[in-house]
């Protein structure tokens, strides 16, 4: 099987303490080649760096702040997120977006900060990593609002209907396809059968959101092959096919400028 990316996965979370060159190890043994790691605040860049950095060319930041983690002080995190940016060893602007579901306290505050980061996008051309929960209409707004040729990136755990998925990729942006996928009844696996297979990436959002049959346990990157099958079960084509071609997307969004393009 081509070599697999896992475009979202929390390797440096305290989850992975006991087990994390492990948890790596698996991942590669089942041929995830490529793991990208996105951010959340201020107190996640040292541990994600240092991971990166033991791991180089296969762990890679990316540089956000979590929607989550958007309160009062948003300002003076993104004041130090930013110039963890300068060296250009981050592969995307993430994760950023807008979280309705926990918390509509700082709305404002949420809107405010992912304008910025859409801001980082544009200013060191990098794609943007887009977390959307209870949020799809505040952050399309932001979106049309701001989009130009520059403007890429994809929709992590994408959210949406297949309407609304046609509405995403026709601005440029990618669909993240992860254990949800699995779920009984889950939308995300209409969305894979409507939507081309050049507009889908391949992720887990480890720890989180384990898919079948591993529902209940922590998730880790090796899982990207459910991921992959189901893809492939839902398209009607090979796992082999799935995997090159969401290789070559990951290619594509993330590392445009690289030499070892599928």
């Amino acid at each position: 099987m081509a070599g697999m990316i896992d475009t979202h996965t929390h390797l440096y979370d305290e989850a992975f303490n006991a087990d994390r060159d492990a948890a790596i190890a698996r991942a590669m043994e089942k041929g995830v080649k490529r793991l990208l790691l996105p951010n959340i605040d201020a107190s996640t860049v040292e541990p994600m760096m240092n991971l990166c950095h033991r791991y180089k060319g296969v762990c890679f930041p990316m540089i956000g702040l979590h929607p989550t983690s958007v309160g009062h002080d948003f300002e003076q995190q993104l004041t130090r997120l930013e110039p963890c940016l300068k060296d250009g060893s981050a592969v995307a602007i993430g994760e950023t977006g807008i979280d309705l579901y926990w918390d509509k306290q700082y709305l404002k505050e949420q809107i405010a900060s992912f304008r910025i980061q859409i801001g980082w996008a544009k200013k060191y051309n990098l794609p943007l990593v887009i977390h959307c929960r209870n949020s799809y209409h505040e952050i399309i707004a932001e979106l049309k609002q701001a989009h130009d040729e520059k403007l890429r990136g994809v929709f992590h755990c994408f959210p949406g209907n297949e309407r609304q998925a046609d509405e995403v990729t026709a601005m440029g942006f990618m669909l993240g396809i992860g254990g949800v996928v699995t779920y009984k009844n889950a939308e995300m696996a209409k969305v894979v059968r409507h939507t081309d297979i050049s507009r889908l990436l391949t992720e887990t959002d480890a720890p989180y959101l384990p898919p079948v049959p591993h529902r209940g346990k922590r998730n880790e990157s090796a899982y990207l092959t459910v991921i992959v099958q189901t893809i492939a079960a839902l398209k009607s084509v090979t796992e082999e096919e799935v995997a090159f071609q969401t290789e070559k997307n990951a290619q594509k969004c993330f590392f445009p400028n690289s030499k070892n393009l599928c």
